[in-house]
């Protein structure tokens, strides 16, 4: 008996390359086999990026820059205030671009700009495509409500207007209802109020377009922009912000931009104003009072020198009051600032919540700081108390730096009137020397001068006043505003989303990726046996061939001048199995056909094989030994008088008996027969081996067609009468876990001279095939046939 493990190196169909070598070319003609889908893919998403770049809506993006004024760099103070520096009238601080980059974003803020644009009224133009929205300015209608601004800023309603002609449109609701004819000017009654609706062009209305009018709450549409705003510092070191923001509506957007950086001035004027304000009305408050204490000294003076009959006194002391001027000088000036001192003193004790009066020029230059910054820290506090409660962190902060601030002036102008209060003490005391001197002068005169010096303080008071509160009106009416506009808002026509070359290029991938996923997916689950190569990992077998998958339904694909893949590839087949065959032999050679399990194409190979060997002039001699699920006669239309279970039953039949010659095929057949039940004593009670030893004897070859080896052990049992065992794998049929059966039969030697036959193989998916056109009758297909067919 020849050696089996000889044939183990044989592989016909077998390269030169390893079994674990990645091999990228196989891998791209693997999924290449696929391009239909691919193609498909990238057809359906390409067009359904084209159908929702048609419908979708395009956001524009608009930007303002702006520069938020430096005052402490000097920073945005324009030349004609730069004038008023030397008085003290500008305030020095500083502002933090991060919190006028929060204070720009405050719905607060916001809010006022929808109430001025009146965007809480929202259009939309219905159209063949979709809805676009559109600005009110571009708007056919005028549309005028006469409701209450309280029921206005929190109305949420929709409806609808369609022109008829040019004196009379259609109203309806939010579903598209018509609720009524009007006439354009007609006051119409809603329940939240009334409505007018009147055409921009009355030459020029737009007959059947429907215009959807949205009404929503300004809280609503004042947050929904105030998260759609984006401000950046456009570089680390520069105080310009860039404000910007995506909208469907380019001029709408515009326009929101441009007011809201309005507001924020007008803001920012506001709070200079309110510190102007605060100042004159102390200084007013102040000089009205001096007024009155001016005029009764005036009127004291008068009297005492009438009580006194005095006339001229100033000759006779000219002497004592040339030695002792410095000292009254020095009097006066401390008293005055005294005096200024309480009066900020009991302000402040008076009003405990309000800004301090700046800019007096008679506190030192700390206290004036504090003063300042003060008033600033309380403004900003009261400005985000606009958009926030008490309990904000910002607020909190702020309060915490407010309160030890006001307490820090409280307590230096309380030590500046004792410093000033000393001084004044010791100026009185050498005055008190001076006048010992003067023992000769007279009492009243004295007196007098005592009465005159109180009108020069309060005289001196009273001008300084009124020099502040000018100073105070030039800068009440020369506030600049806290940002000066760089670049007034602008947007490109060309929109910034959907991006039409990112959609596409996505939707691109998209359509190769999803096909990708879906054939990797498919191909990780799928645990069927498909190429060469995956046979060869597992089963370590030689392989003759394979088959190729057939077109038609007829069971002899082969004949003489039959020249298609099937055809051919049994020719190839037949060559292979010649070369595994002894070369020189007396009697018939046996070929036995077996496979792992049912239904992987035994009977056709064995059937068409046998017909292959009869190309030749060879007798051939077709056994049907799976006698549990016989299938030769039902493939060839053979009567099933006899058959081989008949003959293993009947000891008195012949083998010539049993043997049933078909004509087309020129075959010599022993079909199954009936089943019997029990086929593997039947199998091996001596009489099958007389049927191989006439076939052998009389035929030159003898193809017998046995059960699944995996399944029954009848083909075990016949296996030594074998010359060559074809066992037949079914591609995208067996399960590949099952070929550790076939490679543990062929190990163990079980079946000898064992060897891999591929069958209903897919040439198209592995690329190359057989016939090379030889009388092959192409059938032409309709292209979505061709496209889906595989």
């Amino acid at each position: 008996m020849r050696d089996n493990n000889k044939y183990k190196s044989v592989n016909i169909d077998n390269g030169d390359q390893q079994a674990d070598e990645i091999n990228i070319r196989e891998g791209l003609e693997k999924y290449g086999y696929y391009w239909k889908w691919f193609l498909l893919g990238v057809i359906i998403a390409l067009a359904t990026a084209f159908v929702y770049l048609r419908y979708a809506t395009y956001q524009y993006e608009v930007s303002s820059t702006i520069l938020i004024n430096d005052t402490e760099n000097g920073g945005g103070i324009t030349s004609e205030l730069s004038a008023f520096q030397d008085l003290g009238l500008i305030a020095g601080s500083k502002s933090s671009l991060e919190t006028e980059m929060g204070v720009l974003k405050s719905r607060t803020l916001m809010e006022r700009v929808i109430k001025e644009l009146g965007l809480q009224l929202s259009y939309y133009a219905k159209s063949r495509i979709g809805i676009d929205e559109v600005y009110q300015k571009e708007m056919p209608f005028n549309i005028n409500l006469f409701v209450n601004d309280s029921i206005l800023h929190r109305l949420n309603t929709t409806f609808t207007l369609t022109a008829r002609s040019t004196t009379q449109f259609i109203l309806a609701d939010v579903n598209g209802d018509e609720v009524k004819e009007c006439v354009f000017g007609e006051t119409i009654k809603f329940k939240f109020g009334d409505v007018v609706v009147t055409p921009k062009n009355i030459n020029n209305v737009n007959i059947g377009q429907e215009i959807i009018v949205e009404i929503k709450p300004v809280e609503t549409v004042a947050i929904g922009y105030k998260n759609r705003i984006e401000i950046s510092q456009e570089s680390k070191k520069s105080g310009l912000l860039v404000i910007t923001l995506k909208d469907p509506v380019i001029n709408k957007a515009k326009a929101i931009l441009d007011n809201l950086v309005s507001q924020y001035n007008r803001d920012a004027i506001q709070d200079k104003i309110q510190i102007a304000e605060s100042t004159e009305t102390f200084i007013n408050n102040r000089i009205d009072d001096i007024s009155v204490e001016l005029t009764n000294l005036d009127l004291g003076v008068q009297t005492y020198k009438i009580e006194n009959r005095l006339t001229d006194m100033a000759s006779e002391a000219g002497i004592v009051l040339q030695s002792n001027a410095e000292l009254d000088n020095q009097i006066v000036n401390l008293t005055s600032q005294i005096k200024l001192i309480d009066y900020v003193i009991d302000y402040m004790k008076t009003n405990k919540d309000d800004l301090i009066p700046a800019n007096l020029g008679m506190l030192n230059e700390n206290t004036s700081q504090n003063a300042l910054d003060y008033n600033r820290l309380l403004l900003e506090r009261n400005r985000l108390l606009k958009g926030a409660n008490e309990n904000n962190p910002t607020v909190i902060n702020l309060n915490d730096r407010i309160v030890p601030l006001r307490q820090s002036i409280e307590q230096s102008l309380l030590n500046e009137r004792s410093s000033l209060s000393i001084s004044l003490n010791e100026v009185r005391i050498r005055e008190a020397e001076l006048s010992s001197i003067m023992y000769s002068a007279p009492k009243k005169e004295r007196e007098i001068r005592d009465i005159q010096r109180q009108q020069q303080i309060i005289e001196t008071l009273y001008l300084y006043l009124l020099q502040k509160r000018e100073e105070n009106s030039i800068t009440l009416a020369s506030t600049a505003p806290n940002a000066k506009v760089i670049d007034r808002a602008y947007g490109n026509n060309y929109p910034v989303s959907p991006n039409k070359r990112i959609i596409y290029l996505g939707a691109f991938l998209l359509g190769l990726i999803v096909p990708f996923i879906i054939i990797f997916v498919s191909m990780y689950l799928d645990n069927k046996i498909h190429t060469f190569e995956e046979l060869e990992k597992i089963v370590k077998a030689p392989i003759l061939g394979d088959i190729p998958s057939a077109k038609s339904e007829k069971v002899v694909v082969i004949s003489g001048q039959d020249n298609s893949n099937v055809a051919e590839a049994f020719r190839l087949l037949r060559t292979n199995v010649n070369f595994m065959l002894p070369g020189i032999a007396k009697e018939g050679k046996t070929i036995f056909i077996t496979s792992t399990i049912s239904g992987e194409g035994k009977t056709f190979i064995a059937i068409n094989l046998a017909s292959a060997l009869t190309l030749l002039h060879k007798k051939v001699l077709l056994i049907g030994a799976d006698i549990r699920k016989p299938k030769i006669a039902t493939y060839l239309k053979v009567k099933q008088e006899k058959g081989l279970s008949l003959f293993l039953i009947d000891n008195s039949l012949k083998v010539s008996d049993v043997i049933v010659h078909h004509d087309k095929t020129n075959l010599d057949i022993i079909h199954s027969g009936i089943i019997p039940p029990n086929p593997s004593e039947l199998l091996t009670n001596g009489r099958f081996d007389e049927i191989m030893s006439y076939a052998r004897a009389n035929y030159d070859f003898v193809v017998v067609d046995t059960a699944p080896a995996n399944v029954v052990t009848d083909t075990l049992l016949l296996s030594h009468h074998a010359d060559l065992f074809l066992y037949v794998v079914r591609a995208n049929f067996l399960d590949k876990r099952l070929l550790k059966i076939s490679n543990m039969i062929y190990e163990n030697n079980r079946l000898p001279y064992m060897s891999i036959l591929i069958n209903d193989t897919n040439y198209e998916k592995r690329g190359y095939g057989y016939g090379y056109g030889y009388g092959e009758q192409k059938v032409k297909k309709s292209w979505l046939k061709r496209i889906f067919t595989s």
